[in-house]
């Protein structure tokens, strides 16, 4: 029985630590300013990425940035919609969102909205609807994909950040100051439930697995809260590293990935739809604390730059960051 438990515990250490992801490249791109979300339109195998005031189009079979999208004044998130050929994209410091065309990357329409600083946005492909989250109005303005037209804003009660779909008409924003989890019914345009995530503090990237109705939040105090969508009860909760502003769940490999700002992605094994694991922690570069995924391929990229000395704590600046050094830009590629 010995041997049995020890050959068991053999083959499951194994089974958690098989894939073994590292750094494989960075692209490097053009600017100074910050950054936060990106996405990959799929279908064409293009990365956009957030970056100050414009969005970088980086073609990802030749890792060349083929446009920049401008008059993007405080950028945030963009939300890639294939079957509409569009990508909306929240313009924080404009009070708007930009509308291009997947295809040309075309300017298509400017909407402005009154929800002040628009930050995350989601399109929901099962309701044809965009959801913006606004930070400083604590509301979502929703828009009709296809007319572009604002159809509603849902007061959250709270900060919004990112979201979800299940792909079946409810829609899940973490709402950071709150800790909480908010369910929009995207057919009715309001919310119908609100799930306490404690002890998650200041819940901010979000993913979902349609299949298990299982969300995972990463937390501003360290860790990933697993949350049953259909109850709102906490499942588990696991260790990440420091600053974790991005979450992404691999449906094929069962793998959830936490990009952590300090300078670590942690990769935690989805078991089953109850049980996880910490299966490895991947070095990667300060400040990479947003990600996305190819689903074609698998691949992993984060934002980030390098960076100079932080500045003195002073009354003024209470909170300093560090200096982004010069035409150090680059995205990190993980696999």
């Amino acid at each position: 029985m010995k041997f049995l438990c020890l050959f068991l515990l053999l083959v499951s250490t194994s089974f958690l630590t098989a894939q073994n992801f590292k750094l494989s490249k960075e692209i490097k791109v053009a600017g100074d300013l910050g950054w936060d979300y990106l996405s990959v339109d799929e279908a064409a195998q293009r990365l956009f990425v957030s970056h100050g005031n414009v969005v970088n189009v980086i073609d990802l079979k030749t890792d060349v940035t083929i446009a920049t999208i401008s008059d993007t004044k405080g950028v945030h998130g963009i939300a890639i919609a294939n079957d509409l050929n569009k990508a909306f994209i929240t313009d924080g410091g404009d009070n708007a969102v930009t509308i291009v065309n997947l295809t040309t990357l075309e300017l298509m329409e400017k909407v402005a909205i009154q929800g002040i600083k628009p930050d995350a946005v989601l399109y929901d492909k099962f309701s044809k609807k965009v959801f913006i989250y606004n930070a400083k109005s604590s509301d979502a303005t929703v828009l009709d994909a296809i007319t572009n037209k604002i159809v509603k804003t849902i007061p959250l009660d709270g900060k919004p950040e990112f979201s979800a779909t299940n792909s079946k008409g409810l829609i899940y924003v973490n709402i950071e100051d709150k800790n909480q989890i908010k369910v929009i019914d995207a057919a009715k345009l309001e919310v119908i439930k609100t799930f306490d995530i404690s002890p998650c503090d200041e819940p901010s990237g979000l993913a979902f697995d349609e299949v298990n109705d299982r969300l995972f939040s990463v937390c501003g105090n360290s860790m990933l809260v697993v949350t049953n969508a259909i109850t709102g009860k906490v499942v588990t909760t696991l260790p990440i590293g420091k600053g974790s502003d991005g979450v992404f769940f691999d449906a094929k490999r069962k793998l959830i990935f936490s990009s952590n700002g300090e300078g670590t992605l942690t990769v935690i094994k989805q078991k089953d739809k109850d049980s996880y694991a910490v299966a490895e922690t991947v070095t990667t570069a300060k400040g990479a604390r947003t990600i996305t995924m190819s689903k074609a391929t698998g691949v992993l990229y984060m934002p980030t730059s390098e960076f100079g000395k932080t500045p003195e704590v002073t009354a003024e600046n209470p909170h300093p960051r560090a200096t982004i050094t010069p035409n150090s830009f680059k995205i990190l590629v993980v696999k």
